[in-house]
């Protein structure tokens, strides 16, 4: 009888279980599923309110007409190249920096983390940090997203956290080995830290691919550079303008026939799905590398 009456208490617990799960998967997918709708419905339709998670009138008009906007294929080329070249740099840049300040045998590893973790406190603010990219002639090229965001102290500070917890043995036998730095760095250092870089590697890739502001303060008059917020964001402010404007005759046509709330949910599809497709990848060093270093052995 105590055997039965386990099963049925499993079985409850169980079934308990599954429907606070059911639930939070329900109010986690929710949102984006009615975001996806109402990119996908009919944006004259969508003005009168009430769609849930499927389109009322499905259309692809909303996405044709961000697609149909100038300047986006050469956005969305240059966000690619930006965000894939910039992690590469800003990882490995972080994990050199980490692997110096990790270094027992680092005289001033102290003196150089309070420098760097001042500069997580205290920066020269907007005008300064603008002439300093005006007078290393940075301005109106592509290197300008790339150079100034390098190094991110945050990054830097997470994946020391993460070396510190490996045993230091095994940078002393290699160094036994005849294994300079930077060879312990390579082969040591670097396969044993995969799911930390993964980690600070999706912080940068999403910190790129999001960012617009540094298009609209450096390049905004090439159009070359740009980048695919930056371009998005000029889409969502044609249509929010077209829409106060409508009877204008020379407010573009494309625009005036979708509202701005369809453009906004049909923008935000557009720059979540490539994060989305590339963070299933990632998601098994996602939390051991954010958790295996915060604890010291």
């Amino acid at each position: 009888m105590q055997g039965i009456r386990m099963n049925r208490s499993d079985r409850v617990f169980h079934t308990f279980v599954y429907m606070i799960m059911t639930f939070v998967a329900v109010v986690t997918l929710y949102p984006f599923l009615n975001v996806l709708a109402i990119s996908l419905n009919d944006s004259m339709d969508t003005v009168k309110g009430g769609i849930t998670i499927y389109p009322r009138e499905f259309t692809l008009n909303n996405y044709a007409t961000i697609f149909s906007y100038p300047n986006l294929l050469t956005g969305f080329r240059n966000s690619v190249i930006r965000t894939v070249l910039g992690t590469v740099v800003g990882v490995i840049a972080a994990s050199m920096v980490a692997y110096v300040l990790s270094r027992a045998d680092f005289q001033a590893r102290k003196f150089m983390s309070v420098m760097f973790a001042m500069t997580m406190y205290f920066s020269g603010g907007l005008i300064p940090t603008y002439m300093l990219i005006k007078n290393l002639d940075l301005i109106n090229t592509f290197w300008v997203y790339i150079i100034p965001a390098i190094l991110s102290v945050w990054n830097v500070f997470v994946v020391r956290s993460f070396i510190d917890a490996l045993p230091f043995a095994l940078q002393e036998s290699a160094k036994l080995d005849g294994a300079n730095d930077f060879v312990i760095y390579w082969k040591v250092i670097l396969p044993l830290c995969q799911p930390v870089l993964a980690t600070i590697a999706l912080f940068i890739a999403v910190g790129h691919w999001n960012s617009w502001f540094d298009a609209y303060m450096y390049n905004r008059s090439n159009e070359v550079n740009t980048i695919l917020q930056y371009e998005l964001m000029k889409v969502l402010q044609s249509a929010e303008s077209a829409a106060t404007n409508y009877r204008d005759p020379n407010a573009q046509q494309s625009m005036a026939s979708v509202s701005p709330e369809s453009i906004k949910m049909a923008i935000t599809m557009v720059v979540t799905v490539p994060i989305l497709l590339v963070y299933p990848f990632l998601q098994k060093y996602f939390v051991s590398g954010m958790t295996l270093g915060a604890v010291k052995s």
